[in-house]
């Protein structure tokens, strides 16, 4: 049916492409529970940090963009952006 080399050049062939798809080093990821969790927990922290810095730096753009728009006084865009300013501050306090 099958000779032994046959055999052997089909394992060879195997061997290969589980190398190049790494097996070995996931095999590792997915035997160790503890090891999973520590990486998603320390994945999860620096993007949920990412998000906040990102969040922070756009809306300190916007704000600083709005304030250069009421400064220039035009007529339309100002009055609403200011009543847009005002009705955030009112519900801060």
């Amino acid at each position: 049916m099958f000779k032994k080399s046959d055999i052997i050049q089909k394992i060879d062939k195997l061997n290969e492409s589980l190398q190049k798809a790494n097996i070995e080093d996931w095999s590792y990821v997915i035997g160790s529970r503890k090891q999973i969790i520590i990486r998603n927990l320390i994945a999860g922290l620096f993007r949920g940090i990412g998000i906040g810095i990102g969040v922070t730096i756009i809306t300190a753009v916007l704000i600083y963009i709005l304030q250069k728009i009421i400064r220039l006084n035009i007529p339309i865009i100002g009055d609403f952006i200011s009543d847009i300013i005002d009705v955030v501050e009112k519900r801060q306090y």
